[in-house]
């Protein structure tokens, strides 16, 4: 019984050509290392903006999953399915807690970040506090904050005055309400370009005020190791002066790559599978 046959000897010998013949297989097919080798699986956490929620990214997240990924998509207190715990206090630093803590409950390690508009500033906080937890960050066509900025000083300064008075006259002083149609159809219409009407009747209703927290409270970002992550900006043709100076110094700046995806701003909306091959390319 302890003594090992030839043949048994051989078929191990067998087993470990065929097992060698099918690494070199998978190695040489045009099956990327993240898909065919289970230790590259990806894990991606996607950040919404202002007004939306985790619902936002329903039409992407099953496009990764399906290439063996994971994927978590959390909403922001106060907004989508957690309206209801929308409070004053609730702000910019509230929201880099939200994510910090998905990331350290589900013990998430190598994680890409994906952020949309406002959703880079959170994504900014989340990385300069947990860099060791962070491969990639990758803004879409997002707000990249430098330390001690909030969202009112990196939009345009004629909007600001507009914000402000909108949260005091319609915001109870502290959220930021979302527009009763026509205006708002019109802003994710004509804006966000979501022309869509099956796009426009699942949005409308899943918008919500936002803490004005959100856009009052500055960003830090004072960690080195957080400075020298990897970085992917991703441009849509939404016209936006100052993410188009973000793409730009993406494109000239080391440590950054910069890419373009003919849609609309949001384009876990509008060009789903298109989003996903870009997140695909630029995190493998």
């Amino acid at each position: 019984m302890g003594q090992r046959s030839d043949a048994g000897l051989s078929r191990r010998e067998a087993l470990a050509a065929i097992g060698g013949a099918a690494i070199a297989a998978v190695a040489t097919s045009g099956i990327s290392n993240a898909q065919s080798q289970e230790g590259r699986k990806m894990i991606y956490v996607l950040i919404h903006p202002a007004w939306f929620g985790g619902w936002c990214w329903k039409k992407v997240t099953p496009l990764l999953r399906a290439r063996g990924h994971e994927v978590f998509a959390p909403t922001l207190t106060g907004l989508g399915e957690r309206a209801h715990l929308a409070r004053p206090e609730v702000g910019l630093e509230m929201h880099v807690r939200d994510i910090v803590n998905v990331i350290e409950y589900e013990g998430l390690r190598n994680v890409i970040l994906v952020g949309n508009s406002s959703g880079g500033m959170v994504m900014t906080g989340v990385a300069d506090h947990m860099p060791e937890r962070i491969a990639h960050l990758v803004f879409l066509d997002a707000f990249v904050p430098s330390d001690g900025q909030s969202m009112l000083d990196v939009i345009a300064p004629d909007r600001r005055p507009a914000l402000e008075a909108l949260v005091q006259k319609e915001g109870d002083g502290w959220l930021l309400p979302r527009f009763a149609p026509p205006p708002w159809k019109q802003l994710v219409t004509e804006t966000w370009q979501v022309t869509e009407d099956a796009d426009i009747d699942w949005m409308l209703p899943r918008l919500r005020p936002t803490p004005f927290g959100h856009f009052k409270e500055p960003v830090k970002r004072r960690n080195p190791a957080a400075e020298k992550l990897p970085r992917t900006y991703i441009r849509t043709q939404w016209s936006h002066p100052g993410l188009d100076r973000y793409a730009r110094a993406a494109s000239e700046t080391a440590g950054w790559q910069s890419r373009q995806i003919a849609s609309s701003h949001l384009p876990y909306i509008t060009h789903p599978n298109e989003l996903a091959s870009l997140l695909l390319e630029v995190a493998g």
